[in-house]
C-alpha cells in the first residue's frame, strides 16, 4: 500500500497541530499524523496490543468509535506515526483534554496508550509521540500534562521531562455484569 498524503485522509483533527519540532526529529521514511478515518486497516490495534489485550471489535465498530472521539473537538487527539514504505502505523498515541472548574476554568491533558511497534522500539518513537502530544496539551492551554505508568517505565517518562508525583488508584468494573451498550 503506498503512502497516503495527510489531505487524503480523514483526520482527526488538523495536522497543525502536532508540533513542527517533532515532524523535523523523525527520520525521512516516517511520517507523524493525527489518527485517521482509515487507519483500523493500518494496523491501528496490532500496535496497541504491545501494551494489553486489544479485542478486534472489526471495522464498523473500530470507525463509530473513531467518529464518537471526533464528536467532542478539542478534547481528544489521538496521533500516530507511519511507516512511509509500507503506509503502516508503527507508533501511537493520545492526549484527551479534562476541562476543570478549578485553576480558573483550567485544563489538563491526560496522555494514554503509548505504544510503539516491537520493531520500531528504540528507535526514540516513544519520545517524539510524548513530545508531539505534551505539546499538543499544552498549545491548547492546559497548566499540567499527566499520565500513569508501570514503575518500569518511570526512568523512560522522566527523560521525557515529567516527574513522579503521587499514586494511581483504579477499582476496575467486576466483569460478570451484564454488559452495557457502548455510547
Amino acid at each position: 500500500m503506498p503512502f497516503t498524503p495527510d489531505a487524503e485522509l480523514d483526520l482527526l483533527f488538523p495536522s497543525e497541530q502536532i508540533p513542527a519540532f517533532v515532524r523535523k526529529q523523525l527520520p525521512a521514511e516516517l511520517h507523524i499524523r493525527p489518527l485517521a478515518s482509515t487507519d483500523y486497516r493500518r494496523g491501528h490495534l496490532s500496535v496497541l496490543s504491545v501494551l494489553t489485550v486489544v479485542t478486534d471489535p472489526g471495522e464498523d465498530a473500530w470507525r463509530a468509535q473513531f467518529e464518537a472521539l471526533r464528536a467532542a473537538p478539542r478534547t481528544y487527539y489521538g496521533i500516530v506515526i507511519v511507516d512511509k514504505a509500507s503506509d503502516r502505523i508503527v507508533a501511537v498515541g493520545t492526549v484527551f483534554i479534562e476541562r476543570k472548574f478549578l485553576r480558573g476554568l483550567g485544563s489538563v491533558g491526560h496522555i494514554e496508550d503509548i505504544a510503539v511497534d516491537k520493531s520500531q522500539q528504540g528507535k526514540k518513537l516513544g519520545l517524539r509521540i510524548i513530545q508531539a502530544l505534551t505539546g499538543i496539551s499544552e498549545n491548547s492551554g492546559c497548566y499540567k500534562t499527566i499520565l500513569n505508568c508501570s514503575d518500569s517505565n518511570i526512568p523512560f517518562y522522566e527523560k521525557c521531562g515529567f516527574q513522579k508525583k503521587e499514586n494511581e488508584m483504579a477499582k476496575y468494573a467486576p466483569t460478570d455484569r451484564p454488559q452495557t451498550p457502548r455510547l
